[in-house]
């Protein structure tokens, strides 16, 4: 009897050992065993892994969906692998891929391989980079080869129908963020939304078109391609047309260019994508594998006979490059892509939907942010300073269309009501389906703005579920400085750079609007500055009176003066009096901790240094909130 109770215990022992491994690993891939994250991304792109990382970084259980087998949308997977603006304004999560990215090849300078950009890097380097980037976080599951098949809300709560690896399974949340290519998830929910080129009546943008229509950009199938030192043409593709091609460089079969002042000789077109190793992207938007379709409506089964079209188009380029002009060398990179045709998963979207969100974001907000009914500047989550770039070549009557290749504008801020839909709770949009005028997606579109607003859209879902609020409960100064404390931007001024100390007050202090930024274009450049160098006239705090109504002016601001140093500290000190606020430092230290010129009162202060003293001693972007508008709330 004792030998049997005892083998009996034995046994006992080893099924509890089991059991209580199997509930240990069972919640670290099925959150809990219930399927129920906090987030689920729809989509592992550019703005969807950087939406997970974020909101995983701050507490919450996140689940990615992923169609294909890769991390990166378009950044990877689409193979646009040369970043476009932002290299003096690594804002936050895009700033940390861009690092790593130096980090793997060496250098930033060792990126820097082709004319398009200043960032190109091989599309699978930077899918192992996310990778690794998702990894390191113990809150992110990443289901590939998955899509979303359903949605619908019941109780308040998410429910998901997920085709996971040709399997159906259902998941629970209370939180979606749809960082798709074309806003399908945000579709599906029922968000209203724009496609297509918008009336000037409707967004007010001069350089708009009088009657709107549905003709989004073009898309493209980016091809990577490398040399191999032999002759490695292709047959010829079925349809091949030479003369589709045929003023895509300066060449002998080239007669009549339609883009004559944007004519580059074979060897400079080839060197455009220049990759590290000896890579070529090819993604040339002058007569070449630009492709016109409309692809949002569609069903799937009609979207992939559409971009076989589109393959079959690039295909047909590259048969051009290896028999007209003379490159047949040069061939689809057999190391980059575990596809069967050596292509990238998907196009390059350049447009998809735009949902109606709490705010819509214009040309106008770029040009004039602070002369628009609405102070958009204020609630800014993320910036760009690429201009505003439309690619139409393909379209059968692009004669029709306004002509926006680099249309300058200022470098600029993007406001977080963008990421809100209007009428549906627990959903925020990402990618490049927020809610913009067709003509600023042109610039709101590219990868460092996509990856910023990715990771706002995390800090959004992680406040909104910690704070138990709705999303447009959740407070605009909370949300920036969650994206401040990741090393983002808010406003893109370029006086310091971020790791600086003075760079939060500029921060603060711009996205008060005490101080305003001033924009400007230098050739293909757009930059906003603060002018934080420059010395303070009184006129130029007209903005306090907005944050601070009880406040009169004092002698200190004559409109045309410099103020002093002990200017500077009179008109705080009159502030808190008649704000009955504490003053919450004391200057003194203040002026050797942030680089002031001199520590004389009659020392002529500088725009900066009144933004470093009115932010540490008064503290005013925390002072008063802020709607979705921008609008201050008393």
């Amino acid at each position: 009897m004792n030998r049997i109770s005892n083998r009996q215990m034995k046994e006992k022992r080893s099924y509890f050992l089991i059991l209580v491994l199997f509930l240990f690993f069972l919640p670290k891939s099925l959150f809990g065993g219930n399927l129920h994250p906090d987030v689920v991304v729809a989509g592992g792109g550019a703005s969807g892994v950087s939406a997970a990382l974020q909101s995983a970084r701050m507490g919450m259980r996140v689940l990615v969906i992923e169609e294909s087998t890769w991390l990166g949308g378009m950044l990877t997977g689409a193979g646009v692998s040369a970043i476009d603006g932002n290299f003096n304004m690594p804002a936050g999560i895009f700033g940390e891929f861009r690092n790593r990215l130096a980090q793997h090849y060496g250098s930033l300078e060792a990126l820097n391989t082709g004319w398009v950009s200043r960032v190109l890097f091989e599309p699978s380097v930077g899918n192992q980079v996310l990778n690794d980037m998702v990894a390191q976080e113990k809150n992110i599951e990443v289901w590939k080869e998955s899509s979303i098949r359903r949605i619908s809300k019941k109780q308040g709560e998410w429910n998901l129908k997920i085709k996971k690896q040709g399997k159906s399974v259902i998941v629970k949340t209370p939180m979606v963020i749809d960082a798709t290519e074309l806003g399908d998830v945000a579709a599906k929910c029922g968000i209203a939304y724009d496609v297509g080129m918008d009336s000037r009546h409707d967004t007010q943008e001069d350089i708009a078109l009088e009657k709107g229509n549905n003709v989004v950009q073009d898309l493209t199938y980016v091809a990577i391609l490398k040399d191999y030192k032999k002759d490695v043409s292709m047959r010829k593709p079925k349809g091949y047309d030479p003369s589709v091609f045929a003023c895509c460089c300066i060449n002998p079969m080239c007669i009549s260019s339609n883009e004559p002042k944007r004519m580059w000789p074979a060897d400079k077109m080839m060197s455009y994508g220049q990759l590290p190793n000896g890579k070529i992207m090819l993604n040339w938007p002058i007569n070449g594998n630009d492709y016109y379709v409309n692809l949002v409506e569609m069903s799937d089964k009609q979207r992939r006979q559409a971009l076989k079209k589109a393959k079959e188009h690039t295909l047909c380029f590259l048969y051009f490059i290896q028999h007209e002009l003379g490159f047949r060398h040069i061939g689809l990179a057999d190391d980059e892509y575990p596809t069967k045709d050596l292509l990238p998963f998907i196009p390059y979207h350049r447009e998809s939907r735009r949902i109606h969100g709490a705010v819509r974001f214009t040309l106008n907000h770029m040009v004039s942010p602070y002369n628009q009914a609405a102070p958009l500047y204020r609630t800014s989550i993320a910036v760009g300073d690429y201009p505003v770039d439309h690619h139409h070549m393909r379209y059968k009557e692009s004669h029709t269309l306004p002509d926006i290749h680099f249309y300058p504008v200022p470098s600029f801020g993007l406001p977080l009501g963008t990421l809100i839909p209007q009428g549906v709770e627990g959903l925020i949009v990402a990618e490049k389906s927020i809610s913009v005028s067709n003509i600023a997606n042109g610039a709101t579109r590219l990868q460092p703005v996509v990856m910023q607003i990715g990771q706002a859209a995390g800090a959004l879902a992680a406040l909104s579920l910690k704070k138990r609020t709705a999303l447009s409960g959740v407070s605009v100064r909370d949300v920036q400085d969650e994206i401040l404390k990741a090393g983002g931007y808010l406003l893109p001024y370029l006086d310091v750079q971020k790791h600086d100390s003075r760079f939060i007050p500029y921060q603060h202090i711009g996205s008060t609007g005490i101080l305003k930024g001033v924009g400007k274009n230098v050739d293909w450049k757009n930059e906003t500055w603060l002018r934080a160098d420059q010395p303070l006239k009184g006129q130029e705090l007209e903005g306090m009176r907005d944050i601070f109504p009880r406040w009169k002016q004092t002698g200190a601001m004559l409109p045309d003066s410099v103020m002093t140093l002990g200017d500077a500290l009179r008109v705080i000190q009159s502030v808190a009096e008649s704000e009955q606020m504490p003053i919450k430092a004391n200057w003194e230290p203040l002026l050797k901790k942030y680089h002031f010129k001199a520590t004389d009162k009659t020392h002529v202060i500088t725009r900066g240094e009144m933004a470093v003293l009115i932010d540490q001693m008064l503290d005013p972007f925390h002072w008063k909130e802020v709607d979705i508008q921008g609008n201050f709330i008393k």
